[in-house]
C-alpha cells in the first residue's frame, strides 16, 4: 500500500491497476481531512489517475463512466465526456495524469469504472478502471 503525505501526516492510499488492450489505468486515492466535515456526514476523497499507453497503437479517451458506491451500498453513476475537461490522445509510450475528487456521506466507499477509448481505425473499447477504496485512515481491517 502506498503512503501519501497530506498536511504533514501520512495516510495509507488505496491503489488499483487495470490493463485493457494496452491501456494501463492506475488509481491512487486519499482522504482529504481539511475538506471533510464528518459531523455533517461529508467525507472528501481525492484520487489521482495515471493512464498510460503500453500498447502498439494510439488511442484517445473520449468518455468516462464511474460507479461510486458508498458505505451504505448506495450507488451513483457518473458519465460524461473526457476527464477534467480533456480528451487526451495517447501514442504508444505516452501517459496522462489527473487528479479529481469524490464526496461521500459515509467514511468508506469504492469507485470503479471505464474510459471509452477510440482508435484511429474507428475501433472503440472500454478501458477498465479497477475498483479502489475510499476510506478514512485506520478504518480498514
Amino acid at each position: 500500500m502506498a503512503l501519501v503525505c497530506r498536511l504533514g501526516a501520512w495516510h495509507p492510499a488505496a491503489v488499483s491497476t487495470a490493463v485493457t488492450e494496452g491501456i494501463r489505468v492506475d488509481v491512487q486515492s486519499v482522504y482529504v481531512p481539511e475538506q471533510s466535515a464528518p459531523r455533517s456526514h461529508r467525507y472528501v476523497f481525492a484520487y489521482t489517475v495515471h493512464i498510460s499507453n503500453e500498447g502498439t497503437g494510439p488511442a484517445q479517451l473520449r468518455t468516462r463512466h464511474w460507479i461510486i458506491t458508498d458505505g451504505d451500498g448506495k450507488v451513483e453513476e457518473v458519465k460524461g465526456p473526457g476527464v477534467v475537461g480533456q480528451t487526451p490522445s495517447l501514442k504508444p509510450g505516452e501517459h496522462f495524469e489527473y487528479t479529481s475528487g469524490c464526496v461521500l456521506t459515509t467514511p468508506r466507499g469504492e469507485m470503479r469504472g471505464t474510459y471509452q477509448m477510440h482508435r484511429p481505425d474507428g475501433s472503440v473499447f472500454d478501458a477498465s478502471i479497477a475498483p479502489f477504496r475510499l476510506a478514512l485512515p485506520n478504518t480498514l481491517n
